[in-house]
């Protein structure tokens, strides 16, 4: 698991769903108690960072050396925070000059410097931490662990951080879109699978107590076309797809001579029908080769994704398998659905 600092509540309290929420209030609950990625950690320096999770507005700053995220409202006139600015560990509110400790309490006035601090003037925290290069947040407390992405901290990997992207469509369609393997040969026609090879071998699913594992092989070549000369003929690819609900998706890719890519498939619900998508990249190989030629590969991969998964309908991924006409490729998204069901998500979906 990720050695990191989570920085806990300042109270404790139930998470309150934000007005105009666009999530059913039963999966808006359940989700709030996961982590989500928000940022990337290089992006949170010395001036506070405005991102939105589950429809909340937060405020993400450092202080003490810690990762802070509070909701995006001060407590005295509802000035954004995140317009704000950071000084001595303290985040000072554009409107007023009122600093707010890590802690989120209230530390200075300046218009009246030596009067009474209320109580109420008091930031609500939520939990954060910074794993895999990005920061976390749980709306709920953070009590559901955060999944592990081993090969990020493992000697000898590289590690990666294409820029994220903006998906219009449910996180729920875009992490089932990443372990689906049939549309490699349509969808990924020009970054590296091939229209003529279009069969799905049977494949394997293990369900696990927080989701699945899938191990797929077949001739589908890993490589950009532009490097399909370095698969040797007839490689068996074998990619390992495991999901930890909602939306951790990790996928290891087996590359030739002992090579390694692995690839986390971290979608944020900014909304119902809005996704961020972070994706964490280590591997074992190519390590001087630009780093341009992996951002670029990795936004033709999924901007090649986005195009279709915003086309879908309905936009919410139906959990009960009987409003969709499933196939047998589909054993790792049926499996996914399942496991969502689980853990009680549901209601908004089958409408």
């Amino acid at each position: 698991m990720p050695s990191t600092h989570i920085t806990p509540l300042v109270r404790a309290q139930s998470p309150v769903m934000p007005r105009n929420c666009t999530l059913d209030a039963h999966d808006w609950e359940i989700l709030s108690r996961y982590w989500h990625p928000v940022a990337f950690a290089h992006d949170v320096k010395d001036k506070p960072l405005g991102v939105t999770l589950l429809d909340e507005k937060l405020v993400i700053f450092r202080a003490n050396g810690q990762i802070i995220a509070a909701r995006d409202v001060c407590p005295h006139r509802g000035a954004p925070l995140s317009q704000g600015w950071v000084i001595n560990d303290q985040l000072v509110c554009p409107y007023h000059g009122l600093e707010y400790a890590a802690s989120g309490k209230c530390t200075h006035i300046p218009s009246q410097p030596d009067g009474p601090i209320p109580e109420r003037l008091c930031l609500t925290n939520y939990a954060a931490q910074e794993a895999y290069g990005l920061v976390w947040v749980s709306l709920g407390g953070g009590e559901e662990p955060l999944p592990d992405f081993p090969a990020w901290n493992t000697e000898g990997f590289q590690q990666i951080l294409p820029p994220s992207i903006d998906i219009r469509a449910s996180a729920g369609r875009q992490t089932e879109g990443f372990i689906d393997v049939a549309h490699f040969a349509w969808i990924h026609h020009d970054s590296f699978a091939d229209r003529r090879n279009p069969v799905v071998p049977q494949y394997s699913v293990e369900r696990r107590e927080n989701g699945l594992r899938a191990e797929y092989i077949s001739t589908v070549s890993n490589f950009p076309k532009s490097m399909q000369h370095r698969a040797p003929e007839g490689f068996p690819w074998r990619r390992v797809f495991e999901v930890d609900v909602p939306f951790f998706a990790r996928l290891t890719v087996h590359f030739p001579e002992q090579g390694r890519l692995a690839i986390l498939n971290a979608a944020s619900p900014v909304s119902a029908k809005l996704t961020r998508l972070f994706v964490p990249i280590a591997r074992n190989f190519d390590h001087d080769l630009p780093l341009e030629d992996v951002y670029e590969f990795n936004r033709q991969v999924f901007e090649e994704d986005r195009a279709i998964v915003e086309l879908q309908c309905p936009e919410e991924l139906p959990i009960d398998r009987a409003l969709e006409a499933p196939v047998l490729a589909d054993r790792s998204s049926g499996a996914y659905r399942r496991a969502l069901g689980e853990i009680g998500l549901g209601q908004k979906y089958v409408r």
